[in-house]
């Protein structure tokens, strides 16, 4: 395919308008292809539908970026970040206003350096003017990204988990204040994005834990979905899609993430259950299936993937769009199951043709 059929495609499917086939993104972290080398090369090159612009020898299979095992960042908000395994996300184990003292201290980066990345440095308007230029040109779904873990992390970044979890039930004044200098921030970061007139723009903030959520529904109505609601709807209003990303059970909020304004909501199968994603979004916004990947992808059989993967697309899919997949690969996937998820997924990329 080329860029331009591949954009035109994905934005059909957000759209609800009868896309050919089923977009899918597989991620494979850096520590897989440390571990499976040319092994993993030959698997990706296979599947030329869900690695349609892969070449041989483009990967660095020692690569693993700043994040260094054994080593500390300071980010430009001042939490300090540890890295246990190399070319992994790390933690903040540092937090700057772990008192609330602190708060008059706080530093917040300048929107006109760049928008931040979690663990590492600011990536300067500059480079993602260029990319999205060039992209332009060249006919691909040009995305901005905004930062995973940009509002509800980065509150617990600053605070620490269980101080703001004490926070949500104290209601310090403070905390309506730092909830206003993100979302103050946040929106400068919005306008800049959207000046730049992308297909869509990218949010992550895992709101989840396993099997239920660390904050109740009310308290995610009161301090989170207004900043949502306030971004998304801003950046809807000029004709850009949105999509969030969730890691955990988010099931008791998904009335409410739908309202925000999103198009597109990347969630995960197993810990939400495909029933409830299928009762809550099917039809109402684009849903991008974060596929298992602590039990599924590591421990389940080929034919438990292909099976997975087959059932989500005839209880979610529709012929008039509104479905896409999503897989991280991490080192505990055996590479007969990432040649099995790849499989799958170019198997059944045009079975949602088939449904009503």
């Amino acid at each position: 395919m080329t860029p331009a059929e591949y954009r035109d495609n994905f934005l059909r499917t957000v759209e609800f308008r009868y896309p050919e086939w089923i977009p899918c993104s597989v991620s494979i972290a850096p520590p897989v292809w440390r571990k499976y080398r040319e092994r993993l090369e030959e698997v990706v090159l296979k599947y030329k539908t869900v690695f349609p612009w892969f070449r041989k020898g483009s990967v660095n299979y020692d690569w693993v970026g700043h994040r260094v095992k054994g080593t500390t960042f300071i980010d430009d908000w001042g939490c300090v970040w540890a890295f246990s395994e190399d070319g992994l996300q790390g933690q903040v184990v540092e937090h700057p206003l772990s008192d609330w003292s602190k708060l008059r201290e706080l530093k917040v980066p300048d929107p006109d350096k760049g928008v931040p990345v979690e663990g590492g440095p600011l990536i300067p308007w500059e480079e993602i003017e260029e990319s999205v230029e060039k992209g332009r040109e060249e006919g691909w779904l040009v995305v901005i990204g905004l930062s995973h873990g940009f509002f509800f992390q980065r509150l617990y970044y600053l605070r620490g988990f269980v101080n703001l979890m004490r926070d949500f039930v104290a209601k310090p004044p403070q905390l309506y204040e730092l909830i206003r200098i993100l979302e103050d921030y946040y929106m400068e970061l919005v306008k800049r994005a959207v000046k730049l007139k992308p297909d869509v723009i990218n949010f992550g903030d895992d709101l989840g834990c396993q099997d239920r959520m660390p904050i109740s529904p009310k308290t995610f109505r009161e301090f989170i979905y207004p900043t949502y609601r306030k971004l998304f709807t801003y950046i809807r209003s000029h004709g850009i899609h949105v999509r969030l990303h969730s890691d955990g059970h988010v099931v008791e909020v998904l009335d409410q993430l739908v309202d925000t304004g999103l198009s597109i909501i990347n969630i995960q199968d197993r810990v939400n259950g495909i029933d409830s994603i299928k009762r809550i979004c099917k039809g109402r916004i684009c849903i991008d299936l974060d596929i298992d990947r602590q039990h599924l992808l590591p421990r389940g059989s080929p034919s438990d993937i292909r099976r997975h993967i087959r059932n989500a697309i005839i209880e979610l899919g529709s012929k008039k769009g509104g479905l896409m997949f999503t897989a991280g690969i991490y080192q505990d996937v055996p590479l007969q199951n990432i040649d099995a998820l790849c499989k799958a997924l170019e198997e059944f990329r045009t079975l949602h043709k088939s449904l009503t």
